[in-house]
């Protein structure tokens, strides 16, 4: 009898000890899911009850494939709320066929191609005297800079972001969520 009871504890400490190893791997939390680096960027982002906004439009341009190969990316990942924040209409109007371009467009001023972490990213802002230039994959500039202890992304049109989360690292590359949509 006390054989069959020791089986179960013992299952539930290694269940317990292979989650405290995964997230000492670097498994962070967005949206009520764990972000795990073995997975990619489409892979992970799907789960984020945070991001269905951003799954739904990345989904709507076409940007799948693009955002599962190799990369690597980093990504400025807004969040429902972020999309929410836009004028009345925006995203419904972007997610229409019709407008495909437009918002592959604002999509893609979200992605900068290699993997830069927070580390990566404040050491440019440093190096830049207190603000970085990164040129997207659509083909325009970001600017980070520091803002108290959090990084900010400044988009061509003034607007500015707070990375709320960072350093979500993936198989192809890196997420940090942002607080603001980006618009070229």
């Amino acid at each position: 009898m006390k054989r069959i009871l020791l089986i179960p504890v013992f299952a539930i400490a290694m269940t317990a000890g292979n989650a405290i190893s995964c997230f000492a791997q670097g498994t962070v939390m967005v949206g009520g899911a764990a972000m795990y680096p073995q997975k990619n960027i489409v892979e992970n982002a799907v789960n984020s009850k945070d991001h269905t906004t951003l799954v739904a439009a990345v989904k709507a341009a076409g940007l799948v494939p693009t955002l599962q190969s190799d990369g690597p990316f980093t990504v400025f990942a807004p969040t429902n709320e972020a999309f929410a924040a836009l004028p009345a209409g925006t995203v419904d109007n972007l997610l229409k066929p019709e407008n495909k371009s437009t918002l592959t467009s604002v999509l893609t001023y979200h992605v900068v191609a290699g993997k830069m972490d927070s580390k990566d990213l404040m050491e440019k802002v440093k190096a830049g005297g207190g603000m970085a230039k990164l040129t997207t994959v659509q083909g325009e500039e970001l600017t980070i800079m520091k803002k108290g202890k959090h990084l900010e992304v400044k988009d061509s049109k003034g607007g500015i972001a707070m990375i709320t989360i960072k350093d979500v690292y993936q198989k192809n590359g890196v997420i940090h969520v942002i607080d603001k949509v980006l618009m070229p």
